[in-house]
């Protein structure tokens, strides 16, 4: 009996162990691992992959669908970020609001049919017979060399000069020891504007010994001027050099001709160096990575500072170091400012304390990726505290490449201002907290490039905000957004002519007040394209 009970108790036990089995099994086969995909923002493609798009071959970068998942790409990490904010789950770029005004905040103007129009008329021949050579210093930033060297071109064509590739700055505040072709594609320069000027590397070594004269051009002028006076100079010289190369040509009144010349040698001719070129297109990359982004040239730099003589917000000490740079740069004429006077005029840049309360006002949530296009931040990363708590996704060149990637052009800051100015023009939005030289040049290729969004703080009307809320009169909130946005509507980089000079100024100061040509490059080398129709052909007028 007691065998029997045995048998029992091991059958039992035995078709209990297969049924946990069984039931383990089924368990197993039912089980359904989802592995995520994450597909990759889309990256635009520059035509060539060693420029910015040109007139021929434009790319607009268009405004992604902001719902899409995104995810940093594994092929695109710098080595040195082994962690990226939000990586493996879907970027929050509406922050709470509306997906209709998500869009409306990253949506370009209408380009209005304006297309670029730079081709030269039929009375444009082939450049003259030279009469001598043109040697021309530049001076100023990157940005203030760039228009000098194309209006120096535009200068060569009055005089029927040969144009000697220009010398870069290597006195300014900066201290940049880079050549023209460390910062430009040399050949291509010379190569584009075969038709339009000629142009050549050094001055023939027979002419070591020709008479040469170096010449101040006189600021903003027009054809009378060049084609009088500095013509007249060929007589007694074979080479003129030019000592300056900023402002030195009017923006407006001149032939059409010459006007699209200097768009030509500005978006045609004056491409960056390859190296600067593909470096700026992998930091465009890496950028895109994230989703779509602000480039904020954050002009709070101390040489900026110093100049302005703009102190709000910082301390005694921090006010006496800016005040000793400007008292000790020589070429800085005005020494006495009135820093709260300059602030309330608008002259001021923002702090960044100041940009986040705008962006946030303006309705960018807090997880709106933005590209830092500056130098090093006088104050340092306190400075920046208030700006990063805002928007933690702020990157810079130096966060989005290595140290290897950024060693061979970080000791030149033209070169550093290059890649800054490549991610700037082909941001999303683009928002100057400055209106200096680099925001107004980056505006201008903005606009030649189909006027992408850029938002031009009104500082003025910002200014007298921002005091209200310190006084605790304001708050931040609906009511200030509303406020801010009104302001705004119209200052986004939407299609107008040039701006002329300001009623009753006179002399230099009517000049001074014009809307530099190369910040908006309309009417002259921007025309409106006329609809098809039955019986018409395409016409630009």
């Amino acid at each position: 009996m007691q065998r029997r009970r045995r048998r029992v108790v091991v059958l039992l036990r035995k078709m209990l162990t297969c049924a946990i089995c069984v039931i383990a099994l089924v368990a197993l086969l039912s089980v359904h691992v989802h592995v995520p995909v994450f597909p990759s923002f889309k990256v635009p493609d520059f035509a060539d992959p060693y420029k910015l798009p040109t007139i021929t071959q434009q790319h607009e970068i268009k405004y992604q669908i902001l719902s899409t998942e995104q995810s940093w790409t594994e092929e695109l990490a710098p080595p040195h970020l082994s962690q990226t904010p939000l990586p493996s789950r879907k970027l929050d770029v509406t922050g709470g609001n509306s997906n209709s005004n998500i869009v409306k905040l990253w949506k370009p103007p209408s380009n209005r049919d304006f297309v670029p129009c730079v081709e030269p008329s039929s009375n444009f021949t082939s450049p003259a017979e030279s009469r001598g050579y043109l040697l021309v210093h530049t001076n100023g930033g990157l940005n203030q060399m760039r228009a000098g060297i194309c209006d120096m071109v535009a200068v060569a064509r009055i005089i029927n000069a040969t144009l000697v590739v220009p010398e870069l700055d290597k006195r300014s505040f900066w201290q940049d020891s880079s050549n023209f072709s460390d910062v430009f594609d040399e050949d291509h320069f010379i190569n584009s504007l075969a038709n339009d000027v000629k142009v050549i590397k050094k001055v023939p070594k027979e002419l070591s010994t020709a008479a040469r004269a170096v010449k101040h051009f006189r600021s903003w002028s027009g054809m009378d001027y060049y084609e009088g006076e500095i013509a007249s100079m060929w007589e007694d010289y074979q080479i003129i050099r030019a000592a300056k190369s900023d402002s030195r040509l009017a923006n407006n009144n001149l032939p059409l001709d010459i006007q699209k010349l200097r768009c030509r040698a500005c978006y045609e001719a004056l491409r960056f160096a390859p190296q600067i070129e593909a470096m700026g297109k992998l930091l465009v990359d890496r950028m895109r990575s994230y989703g779509p982004y602000i480039a904020l040239h954050l002009r709070y730099e101390k040489d900026m500072l110093a100049f302005s003589g703009c102190t709000h917000d910082l301390s005694p000490v921090e006010a006496d170091e800016l005040r000793t740079i400007r008292e000790n740069t020589v070429h800085w004429k005005v020494k006495e400012i009135d820093s709260k006077e300059q602030r309330s005029k608008g002259y001021c840049p923002l702090t960044p304390k100041e940009v986040g309360i705008f962006l946030t006002a303006l309705g960018y949530p807090s997880s709106t990726p933005i590209y830092i296009a500056a130098g090093e931040i006088y104050g340092g990363d306190a400075r920046m505290a208030d700006l990063q708590t805002r928007y933690p996704i702020m990157m810079s060149k130096e966060k989005l490449a290595s140290v290897e990637e950024l060693e061979p052009f970080v000791n030149h800051a033209s070169q550093m201002a290059a890649l800054d100015y490549i991610v700037s023009v082909e941001s999303d939005v683009f928002i100057p907290s400055y209106s200096g030289n680099m925001a107004r040049a980056v505006e201008g290729h903005r606009r030649f490039l189909g006027h992408r969004k850029t938002i031009s703080p009104d500082r003025k009307a910002l200014v007298r905000l921002f005091d209200k809320i310190e006084l605790g009169t304001i708050r931040e909130g609906k009511s200030l957004s509303n406020k801010v946005i009104e302001i705004h509507k119209k200052r986004q980089g939407s299609p107008r002519k040039r701006k002329g000079p300001i009623s009753g100024t006179k002399g230099m100061d009517r000049f001074r007040s014009e809307e530099a040509f190369y910040v908006n490059p309309l009417p002259d080398c921007l025309c409106r394209r006329q609809p098809l129709n039955v019986n018409t052909s395409l016409t630009i007028k």
